[in-house]
């Protein structure tokens, strides 16, 4: 198993510090001992010796105290030849800058919040990685190719090398400050074990799972996805949508991913305290000057009403789908959460 960069670092540089500290006590010990000198001349002797100076000897010396002093030279000499290529190989090797950007990546990681866990960069964790970058969404990838998690911290995206149904690697995710979880491992089985260990950390978590087969599906359910998508049902779907009704197809794709239309399809949920709780939708859009189309409502009970009115009600905890520009949508927003 490997250690950690600041264990690499202690392992290179540690001798250097130990022979630093022992050899100048060997060198004072060895002339008190070998010429019986005071423990200040003895100091003096070992620190010019050592450093190369080039100043006088304190007294003279003997000839055990000569052959000392060049034992002394020399293992000084090839202490200093290890500590320069050790930092030479530290500088060029890279593994300074990949131990700072290591901390960085860490810094980051515990100062990110309101963010969304992708466990899994294959091919649907990609796309997912691609729209949260749509969404100007941060996100964090857990992956256990090492591969696919270098080619991400490359490009400045936050990943993790591990599995995610592993308590700690969700936890070095953000698990307890993210806003949503994405499992889209290779296998179901996989992500139901990443669903039971998400769910388990987190009870208020809002975890999408994807699922090969109908089978699946109830599992992910019962071990704590609120969502699960078949990615092959909802090709088939889009495929023939497509085929017999392409315009509507191509508009709803288009408002609800954003993609530099004036309209954008977005959900709103209104607050317990917002001012328009209590108003009718007509009188909301009326009194705020707000020119969007509310085009469903879900209530706190979960129930849906597909054909609003303007005499609709607005209750609280009510989501609101509705479509407008994004100017109009913000305003409804702002005016949602107070």
């Amino acid at each position: 198993m490997k250690g950690s960069p600041r264990q690499h670092l202690f392992d290179r540089f540690a001798p250097i510090v130990i022979g630093l500290i022992v050899l100048p006590a060997i060198g004072m010990l060895g002339y008190r001992w070998i010429e019986g000198w005071s423990f200040l001349d003895a100091l003096y002797m070992t620190v010019i010796t050592l450093s190369s100076v080039g100043y006088s000897e304190v007294h003279s010396l003997s000839t055990g105290g000569r052959i000392f002093t060049m034992g002394l030279i020399v293992s000084g000499g090839i202490l200093a030849a290890y500590a320069l290529t050790q930092l030479a190989h530290l500088l060029f090797s890279g593994e300074w800058r990949r131990h700072w950007e290591q901390k960085k990546r860490l810094r980051m990681m515990a100062e990110l919040s309101n963010h969304v866990i992708v466990c899994g960069y294959g091919r649907v964790g990609r796309n997912v990685v691609e729209e949260l970058k749509s969404e100007g969404l941060p996100f964090v990838v857990i992956d256990l190719s090492s591969e696919k998690v270098a080619c991400l911290q490359e490009t400045g995206a936050l990943a993790i090398m591990g599995d995610a149904a592993h308590e700690g690697k969700l936890r070095e995710a953000g698990i307890e400050r993210a806003r949503g979880l994405v499992a889209a491992a290779k296998s179901d089985a996989e992500n139901v074990f990443i669903v039971l260990t998400a769910r388990s950390l987190r009870a208020n978590l809002s975890i999408v799972a994807r699922a090969d087969v109908e089978e699946s599906e109830p599992k992910l359910l019962r071990a704590g996805a609120n969502r699960v998508i078949l990615p092959y049902h909802i090709a088939g779907r889009r495929l023939v949508t497509m085929l017999i009704r392409p315009d509507v197809a191509d508009f709803l794709d288009e408002v609800s991913h954003a993609s530099g239309m004036e309209l954008v399809l977005e959900q709103i949920q209104v607050a317990v305290g917002s001012s328009l709780a209590g108003q009718t939708l007509g009188d909301a859009q009326t009194r705020h000057q707000i020119d969007v189309t509310v085009l469903a409502c879900k209530t706190a009970d979960g129930l849906w009403n597909c054909h609003p009115r303007g005499a609709t009600v607005v209750e609280p905890d009510t989501q609101l789908i509705a479509l407008g520009t994004p100017e109009h949508l913000q305003k409804l927003a702002r005016l949602a959460r107070r």
